[in-house]
């Protein structure tokens, strides 16, 4: 899908820590939903990051040494990693069709107890011939996990977390949870930073490690971004926007990310005001607030302004040309006042253009 504030925090965060560390950072597309993927989303999303100067090292137009790196194009090597798991028994054919499987977790509501697959595994449920039936991860063994988390500290769960999952859907995809644990083994990745609807899912992502025979990266886990009443997670109606669309009304990509950058995250001091190379220097993980952080858009205009304050007359007219176009030939002139004023770009050019 498109790029919105949080997913951009989550991928500024790893590109901060990435670049802290002179590590890789890697953008992958993970398109193996076809029912949910959107029309010019990919383009969207590189646009999106080279806008805000978050530049992969490795991904899509880039290349490196994991090519390729949108999953669709990767499907030979998510069924050898299945063929890998079916050796070793930890993988088997669904034979239920999607009705069976409702009927069963019909009855396990009635009898108020949670459904989990893995209580009606077939017992003979044959040899998987790929792209007709879903293909099954079968949990290796029942056990509580525990695991650290970089942010929310150490943290466990037991087998109410672990079931059978789907790894290879019928139409010969794979879901999200199986493909990108192989492209995380494939391709070294060390730490995954992620948003928390991801925590209930991390004992299955850890019994798969597992059955793999790979070590878990690190995870940190991100906290919500909250609407402007700080108490529900900021969704459309709360004024969630297209990253895009906050160029076009004339926010610096600067600005935007010092706003992310602080928006569940604050370095030692007091300064709030902040480049991308300070960012750099002084972001950790660890200062990664474990609560909710709440958008608040005049907070962000606050920091536009302060960013055009910092340009040059020149800088700053140029950065309106470039926008929106042709401006008065007495722009030079004025271009200084105009500068203590405005909070966005869009604002400057309009009152310019009185």
């Amino acid at each position: 899908g498109f790029m919105h504030v949080g997913g951009v925090r989550t991928a500024l965060y790893a590109w901060l820590f990435a670049r802290k560390h002179s590590g890789t950072f890697i953008l992958r597309i993970e398109d193996t939903d076809k029912e949910r993927e959107v029309p010019g989303s990919v383009k969207h999303i590189m646009e999106s990051l080279l806008w805000l100067g978050i530049a992969w090292d490795e991904g899509p137009e880039k290349g490196g040494p994991h090519a390729p790196y949108i999953q669709s194009q990767r499907l030979d090597l998510y069924k050898q990693y299945a063929q890998k798991l079916i050796d070793n028994g930890f993988a088997y054919p669904d034979p239920y069709t999607e009705e069976e499987v409702e009927a069963l977790r019909t009855q396990a509501e009635a009898q108020k107890r949670p459904f989990l697959y893995r209580e009606h595994r077939p017992e003979n449920p044959g040899a998987w011939a790929g792209g007709t039936k879903p293909l099954r991860f079968k949990v290796p063994e029942v056990k509580r996990y525990a695991w650290h988390d970089i942010v929310r500290g150490d943290l466990s769960a037991g087998e109410e977390a672990l079931d059978d999952f789907i790894l290879i859907k019928s139409d010969g995809y794979p879901t999200y949870n199986f493909s990108h644990i192989v492209d995380d083994i494939e391709m070294g990745v060390t730490h995954v930073v992620r948003g928390e609807e991801f925590v209930s899912s991390t004992p299955k992502f850890l019994s798969l490690y597992e059955a793999l025979g790979a070590t878990p990266p690190l995870f940190a886990t991100m906290p919500v971004i909250l609407g402007p009443d700080g108490k529900k997670k900021l969704s459309k109606r709360d004024g969630a926007k297209d990253i895009l669309d906050y160029r076009a009304e004339g926010y610096l990509p600067e600005a935007l990310v010092n706003f992310l950058a602080l928006l569940g995250w604050h370095p030692e001091g007091d300064e709030e005001v902040l480049s991308v190379e300070q960012l750099i220097e002084r972001f950790t993980l660890e200062r990664v607030q474990k609560g909710g952080a709440k958008f608040d858009e005049d907070k962000l205009r606050w920091f536009n302004r302060e960013h055009i304050k910092r340009l040059s007359d020149g800088a700053l007219l140029a950065k309106v040309q470039e926008l929106y176009g042709t401006v008065p030939v007495y722009a030079p002139k004025v271009i200084g006042l105009v500068r203590e004023r405005a909070q966005t770009l869009k604002e400057a050019y309009d009152t310019l253009t009185k």
